[in-house]
């Protein structure tokens, strides 16, 4: 039933822009034979608002995976590099909590592991929305910052790198069997902010598969008890996405466009310094606007990167990310 309301939205949309697009046309041409050039510019500003529409709801198509439509968990680690990276992993939280609030999702903090200085060590978030996994999960992998070091008295230029992994919420639809033999459970104090609770109880859990050696973390409640109940639909999250990228890569092994989650692959540049400039390695869109991407402009890397994976291909660049 929800695939069904689903695609029927969507047949709505798309006849409703066709009678949008014939009753603006038939302005237009009324426009002509009463000489009228109000009529045909706001005729012709309907069309151009329909045509952005379309090609937003041309983008959506592409998310029909199998998990696209669930909501996700979002984490970000920082590299080696000490506070650099984990001043850039805090600043790469703050662009997908900016992007996600600029499209009306819902974000929530699962846990965060402060830096030791500045910034964090690493943080998780769920992020709940129409898509929103079908939308992050080319995000994977290793981003790149180089700047002048806010924490150079030298002023030298640094690159820092932190990564991003992204995997599916899994719903009551799915089915995910974990043999908990396997599974080691660890406790530990929460790397929070602080507070008389997280420094004297050890409310955090650990959960470690032991075949894959996938392990997840929770510490965003004060209670042990919730914190692993959130912990093990984590681990079950991450071995359904596992599944899902078997699958992908299998499907797709004769396609050189691959997206690979591994610590040594690096995604996307963003160069502060000496020049400005925002590039996805995989695509090769590039923005002239770091800011604006920092503040959460990434759907035109994201719809690239979509495209790639269903075409092989997307569009080369970007010029003005809004």
């Amino acid at each position: 039933m929800r695939e069904r309301t689903d695609l029927e939205t969507r047949i709505e949309n798309i006849k409703r822009l066709e009678q949008e697009l014939s009753d603006n046309i038939e302005l237009i041409e009324l426009g002509e034979a009463e000489n009228d050039q109000g009529v045909i510019g706001e005729a012709e500003a309907a069309i151009k608002g329909l045509a952005a529409e379309a090609a937003k709801q041309q983008i959506e198509t592409l998310l029909s995976g199998e998990a696209d439509g669930m909501d996700t968990y979002l984490e970000v680690h920082s590299g080696a590099g000490g506070t650099e990276s984990q001043d850039w992993a805090e600043m790469l939280l703050r662009m997908y909590t900016r992007w996600a609030d600029r499209r009306g999702f819902k974000v929530e903090l699962v846990g965060r592991q402060e830096g030791e200085g500045a910034g964090i060590k690493g943080a998780t978030l769920i992020i709940k929305g129409k898509n929103a996994y079908g939308w992050l999960k080319t995000e994977s992998g290793v981003h790149r910052l180089v700047r002048i070091s806010p924490f150079d008295s030298n002023a030298r230029r640094q690159t820092s790198f932190a990564s991003i992994d992204v995997y599916p919420v899994v719903d009551d639809r799915i089915t995910i069997e974990i043999d908990e033999s396997q599974v080691r459970v660890d406790t530990m104090r929460s790397g929070g902010a602080g507070g008389q609770h997280v420094n004297k109880t050890e409310s955090a859990v650990r959960l470690t598969h032991i075949p894959t050696g996938i392990a997840v973390v929770s510490e965003g409640d004060r209670s042990q008890h919730k914190n692993r109940a959130t912990a093990w639909n984590m681990l079950k999250a991450k071995l359904y996405e596992a599944e899902l990228k078997r699958r992908e890569e299998k499907a797709m092994a004769e396609q050189a466009a691959k997206t690979d989650i591994g610590w040594g692959h690096q995604i996307r540049s963003y160069v502060l310094q000496p020049y400005q400039m925002v590039k996805d390695l995989r695509t090769g869109v590039t923005s002239s606007d770091p800011d604006a991407v920092l503040d959460g402009a990434l759907d035109p890397y994201m719809e690239a990167a979509l495209a790639q994976r269903v075409y092989g291909g997307g569009p080369d660049s970007v010029d003005d990310v809004d």
